[in-house]
């Protein structure tokens, strides 16, 4: 079975999820044998970032690095999981919080494909980058 970065770098939605784990020297941890839950934003979610966002992130590979292990979860928790929890530990360490009353949602993002499994974890992909604070 493939890892979380396999199943990254092979679709077309997450290039610009790619090449940020890339920039932020994240690879070979999203590569080690986990598990995680990882919250996985589309292309299109980065895309809703203001302009310049993500330039100066990619310069930034520290803040880089926490934003986007705000979006990882030490474990392998499937959606069913989640709906029991009121919200998650990032390996950032910050909470996410999460609402499956309407839907599912983690922080400010749906949760637009859940349960993609990987070798090392699970992937739920989401319909924005979520930010901390």
């Amino acid at each position: 079975m493939p890892t979380i970065v396999d199943i990254a770098v092979q679709s077309d939605s997450f290039n610009t999820l790619v090449a940020a784990v890339k920039a932020a020297n994240l690879v070979e941890v999203l590569q080690s044998p986990g598990p995680f839950t990882v919250f996985a934003p589309t292309d299109e979610a980065f895309a809703k970032l203001p302009p310049g966002t993500i330039q100066t992130l990619v310069q930034n590979p520290p803040q880089l690095a926490r934003i986007l292990k705000f979006h990882v979860v030490s474990g392998k928790l499937m959606k069913a999981d989640l709906e029991k929890l009121n919200s998650v530990t990032s390996v950032e360490g910050s909470p996410i919080p999460i609402d499956c009353s309407d839907g599912f949602e983690v922080k400010n993002a749906m949760v637009v494909a859940p349960d993609i499994e990987a070798d090392n974890g699970v992937i739920h992909v989401i319909d924005n980058v979520i930010l901390m604070g």
